[in-house]
């Protein structure tokens, strides 16, 4: 799909565009692929990493900027949405930002994919968009929703929106593994809740999952990849099994388990092999034998969360993938 394209990944410096520029370039082979960011001192530093790359190219912008992103995305065919405010007691402490961000960014992106004739989109989203407990999830949730009505919005337009939602990223800057990483030599790791769950992705599986949702997608589908699950408390014994652990307590708009498809999408979500499909509700698009494919409708009380998943992570796999990635983890 992405050979002799040009591709944009919005908010590109961060750990998925690390992984996902890497990997597309080495899978794919497109013309060009686009980072646009508004942090120079990140583009500096990955640029240097794909110096002498003709393909690779770097754009100073910010999602808020709508004319910037409409130069942007002069001759682009296919984006990538990562930008985001995330880090979840920042968008507590800073509620307008948050907003303009996630949501205007979001209004922004879609506006001007339609009018410069990007072909498809895909944004990422997270676990928190389910039955948001906090700002951030709210945000998520709303702009969830916009790139799924952006189908519509789009009138006789050419331009499909999908999303990708996912949980905890293994070894991503500001996620657990580097933080317990970080303060084991201290003697003691914090555990806010030794019930909590959470989770686990590779940065690879959320690439892989975009490559999926650009494949397949019509327009309008939540993608939620099938993915294990782990006790925080078992994330921490697989960082140093000797250190104590403390509980400290839940942290403001944080929940107890992670949930990616809520009782409320039950009626529209279908499975697959290796995923889910959360598909519009708006336009009967959820009837549409194109976007349900092979899938099977589940039932209307199903819920996928990280406390009654399927499919768990054991400790010692969790102790492989970090000693494999050792050198990586919390330094993209």
């Amino acid at each position: 799909m992405f050979k002799n394209s040009s591709i944009l990944i919005t908010g590109g410096t961060g750990s998925f565009g690390h992984a996902f520029v890497a990997m597309t370039l080495a899978k794919y082979n497109p013309d060009r692929l686009v980072i646009y960011s508004r942090d120079e001192m990140k583009q500096w530093e990955m640029s240097k990493l794909f110096e002498g790359d003709s393909r690779v190219r770097f754009f100073i912008g910010d999602v808020r900027d709508k004319d910037r992103l409409y130069r942007a995305l002069n001759g682009i065919d296919y984006v990538v949405h990562a930008a985001a405010t995330k880090i979840v007691p920042t968008a507590e402490y800073n509620p307008f930002e948050c907003v303009k961000t996630n949501v205007f960014g979001a209004m922004n992106l879609i506006d001007a994919c339609i009018d410069q004739g990007v072909k498809r989109v895909v944004a990422l989203s997270t676990d928190k968009a389910s039955s948001p407990a906090n700002l951030y999830g709210a945000t998520k949730l709303t702009s969830d929703r916009l790139f799924v009505s952006g189908n519509s919005y789009s009138g006789k337009h050419n331009t499909s929106f999908s999303v990708v939602r996912y949980g905890n990223v293994m070894g991503s800057r500001g996620s657990v593994i580097p933080f317990f990483l970080s303060v084991a030599k201290s003697g003691i790791l914090p555990i806010t809740d030794k019930r909590m769950t959470r989770f686990m992705i590779s940065l690879e599986e959320g690439v892989e999952l975009v490559w999926k949702a650009f494949n397949d997608m019509v327009g309008g589908e939540i993608y939620v990849e099938k993915i294990p699950s782990m006790k925080v408390t078992d994330v921490a014994l697989a960082v140093d099994e000797n250190t104590k652990q403390e509980e400290v307590g839940i942290r403001p708009g944080e929940k107890l388990h992670e949930q990616m498809i809520g009782v409320e999408d039950a009626l529209y979500t279908y499975e697959y092999p290796e995923h889910f499909k959360i598909l519009p509700s708006i336009n009967d698009w959820a009837k549409d034998e194109a976007r349900i494919g092979n899938g099977i409708r589940v039932s209307e009380d199903f819920m996928y969360t990280s406390d009654n998943n399927k499919e768990w992570m054991e400790i010692s796999e969790l102790q492989q993938w970090i000693e494999k990635n050792k050198n990586k983890i919390g330094n993209i």
